[in-house]
């Protein structure tokens, strides 16, 4: 009986030997893909595979048929480029003219049914499967179930009696991941109280490890304890990452993520030429399931911040008031535009009593969330403490012995508060922040009275000043992210500017100015990186008609 007659029944399979390392993959599909794509059944490295190379098609009688699928560089059996053959027990293909992608078809016979432990086919597929229906889950776990699959792929392949995972970490240093034993048991870390040696050799020079004594070796005396639990064996490989430089390049590009350790009391199985070059197809698959699922991770946990973030943003944009207000004696508009997706510039408005209104702007020290918590904390106090006085200086006074209570280290605050009466006379502490710019019929004043920046000096004083307004005075209260706004060239937006501005569009009503003061801004930084929060507000005062 011909081997192709008994297919019906046999397993088929190919031995391959390409960039990716030795292996052993079973047919097990009617329709069985062979290329470069990772969607293939069989994905292969070779130098002249395509992305969609050649196909196994399984007849209705149990044959098998080899087809090409219009490669690049040619499918061959036995030395001879063929479009479509049937395959025979022991067929010799090869993938492309210079022979990198190679392999043999196999069907079992009764003669190959007692194969020893140690050289037993391993479908290592699992691997991507479990992966695709991970992430299909939305699984945050997907990484370390890729990694207990594959130290027990390793483990069963080799005979091993136990082993681990290593891999790179952010800074390149070795990090311990998992380690399992014989029978699927998770092991402690500290089951391996050993020199981390040979796995940072393996790491560093690309190239697999064997000690088939340990007793014997040169690391004998940094394996005392494992050397005293009985193991003697020892076979470690390293994880590699193998991708194209280009979607249509044959340049291949190899990165090491870690390595698998495996060791054993007994010689035999471990130390086997079919054990390693099952651990070697295990480390090829592996390595790039690995890598995937620590990218998909990374993608998922990046996702998951960017979601968080966006929900911050939306909060401390709740936490500012209306942007535009206006009373019988004033009219004001204020905005704030973070350089990330959340600041530490803020504004705030309060409505006090006989018709007084109150503002504030302030600059937190830093950027992102801690500057952002910071910023609702200073924003809490102010709301909280603004209605008990009617001094700014003593309110400064009061935050200012709030944040130093709270000992937030390297964090502080630059502050400027006022309040306008309906006389038009404006009362302010300015503790640390950029002069405010009151511009009207009596020229340009700025408003620099008050004290030191808030949350530091735990014994600092502050005063207040009194200032009478004009119809039609306008204060522009700014953060440093204005004027300190860099162009291309690297030169400040700065204070005359500002200025300018200001000047020529006096007469627009406080929300026109305040978005041309932001647009001059925008115009002038141009394509520069934003590099600090922009926050402005603009106030008018109205005098009482007669």
């Amino acid at each position: 009986m011909s081997d192709t007659s008994t297919a019906t029944t046999k397993t088929a399979r190919l031995q391959v030997d390409d960039p990716l390392g030795p292996r052993v993959v079973i047919i097990d599909k009617p329709v069985f893909r062979i290329g470069r794509k990772s969607e293939s059944d069989l994905r292969s490295a070779g130098t002249d595979v395509s992305r969609e190379h050649a196909e196994i098609v399984r007849l209705d009688d149990g044959r098998f048929v080899l087809k090409d699928r219009g490669s690049r560089c040619g499918t061959f059996v036995n030395d001879e480029q063929v479009t479509e053959r049937p395959l025979r027990h022991r067929d010799r293909i090869r993938l492309g003219r210079s022979g990198s992608a190679q392999m043999t078809f196999l069907v079992d016979d009764a003669s190959e049914s007692h194969v020893s432990h140690a050289s037993k086919v391993v479908d290592l597929r699992p691997l991507t499967t479990l992966l695709d229906r991970l992430r299909g889950l939305g699984s945050s776990r997907v990484l370390e179930e890729v990694l207990v699959l594959v130290m027990d792929s390793a483990i069963d392949a080799t005979g091993a009696e136990r082993g681990f995972i290593m891999l790179a970490g952010p800074n390149g240093e070795l990090e311990f991941k998992i380690a399992r034993a014989r029978g699927r048991v998770t092991l402690s870390g500290r089951s391996f109280a050993t020199s981390q040696k040979i796995p940072q050799e393996v790491f560093e020079t690309g190239r697999e490890r064997i000690v088939a004594d340990l007793r014997e070796s040169d690391f004998a005396g940094q394996h005392l304890g494992t050397v005293a639990l009985g193991i003697r064996h020892v076979l470690c490989t390293p994880l590699r990452v193998v991708r194209y430089l280009e979607q249509s390049s044959s340049d291949l590009e190899q990165r090491p993520i870690g390595v698998l350790y495996l060791d054993s009391r007994e010689k035999g199985p471990l130390m086997s030429a079919a054990a390693r070059g099952s651990l070697e197809a295990v480390a090829g698959e592996a390595a790039s399931a690995i890598e995937s699922a620590r990218l998909y991770r990374e993608a998922t946990e990046k996702a998951r911040m960017e979601r968080e973030l966006q929900l911050a943003a939306e909060i401390q944009r709740a936490l500012l008031p209306e942007a535009m207000q206006s009373g019988p004696h004033f009219d004001v508009a204020a905005a704030s535009i973070p350089c990330r997706s959340i600041g530490g510039d803020f504004f705030d408005y309060f409505n006090l009593a006989e018709g007084r209104f109150g503002f504030t702007l302030g600059d937190v020290a830093g950027k992102g969330p801690s500057a952002a918590l910071l910023t609702a904390m200073i924003q809490g106090a102010f709301a909280a403490q603004v209605a008990s006085t009617d001094s700014p200086a003593a309110l400064m006074a009061h935050i200012n012995r709030t944040l130093i209570r709270r000992a937030i280290q390297s964090r502080f605050v630059t502050v400027m508060y006022g309040v306008l009466g309906a006389d038009g006379r404006l009362t302010y502490s300015n503790a640390g922040h950029n002069p405010p710019i009151l511009v009207g019929r009596n020229g340009v004043r700025r408003f620099e009275t008050g004290g030191l920046i808030l949350g530091l000096f735990p014994h600092a004083t502050y005063e207040e000043e009194t200032v009478q307004l004009e119809d039609g005075d306008t204060l522009v209260v700014f953060s440093d992210g204005v004027t300190e706004a860099l162009n291309e060239a690297g030169d400040e937006f700065g204070e005359e500017r500002l200025l300018r501005c200001v000047g020529e569009h006096l007469g627009c009503a406080t929300d026109v100015l305040l978005d041309t003061i932001l647009a001059t801004v925008r115009t002038f930084a141009a394509s520069a990186t934003q590099n600090d929060d922009v926050t402005a507000l603009v106030l008018r005062y109205s005098a009482p008609k007669n």
